[in-house]
């Protein structure tokens, strides 16, 4: 045996490369050694490729059409939703304008129809109020006109009774805590989904009364309304 090889039969004297803790520096090393990250290539947007040449207005608005037919499978959208959509994925407003306008004629864009269902499972599903859906509506892009028509669905008394059932789901959950801390979080739960503090308070007092509390009058003499900021 060499002094070259080592027991295990394996040469060590071909070992190349590094040297006294050295190494060689690649094409692609900075000016301290350290490999220069690469270059990512961007992908061209469509209003990019339309520029170029590299696609046709008709094959764009095919691209676009197939992305929003995904889209609306996955979920139902409002127009303002989907337009912005297309808008992040490079689609300029000559494409997706008559696209869009092509979906509202045959009917798989309806903002009216959209409306109705956020209004409709948000009420009965979460129990949010009128003005807490009427935020959501005016987020996703539906217009006040449309909006106002679908918040028809909920009137004052559908909101009184959805404040009820809250108040005693919430009251029921604090069973055994102080009875300010009760009011307090009920109230302040109440009015994270939108309900005014009146109708809150009310709503608690009289869940909280059907449990045997009383006195509850008086700690709201003075027109406050303590845990609707909570």
């Amino acid at each position: 045996m060499t002094a070259e090889t080592t027991s295990g039969g394996r040469g060590v004297g071909k070992r190349r490369g590094r040297r006294n803790g050295s190494r060689s520096f690649g094409p692609d090393d900075g000016a301290d050694g350290t490999a220069a990250p690469s270059a990512r290539r961007t992908r061209p947007t469509v209003a990019e490729r339309l520029e170029a040449g590299e696609l046709s207005l008709e094959d764009a608005a095919e691209k676009a059409r197939e992305a929003l037919l995904r889209t609306l499978t996955a979920a139902p959208k409002s127009r303002a939703e989907l337009e912005q959509s297309l808008g992040r994925k490079g689609y300029p407003d000559a494409v997706s304008g008559p696209v869009l306008d092509r979906f509202d004629e045959v009917g798989l864009i309806d903002d009216a129809a959209y409306a109705e269902m956020i209004v409709r499972t948000r009420h009965t599903e979460r129990g949010l109020s009128r003005r807490a859906i009427a935020m959501e509506l005016r987020r996703r892009g539906i217009d006040e006109e449309t909006a106002r028509e679908a918040l028809e669905q909920v009137d004052g008394d559908d909101e009184r009774d959805a404040a009820a059932v809250l108040a005693r789901k919430h009251v029921a959950r604090t069973r055994g805590l102080d009875r300010d801390v009760r009011l307090r979080r009920a109230v302040g739960s109440l009015g994270r989904k939108g309900y005014p503090p009146g109708v809150a308070f009310g709503a608690v007092r009289d869940a909280l009364a059907a449990e045997g509390e009383d006195d509850l009058d008086d700690d709201f003499a003075g027109g406050g309304y303590p845990g609707a900021d909570d």
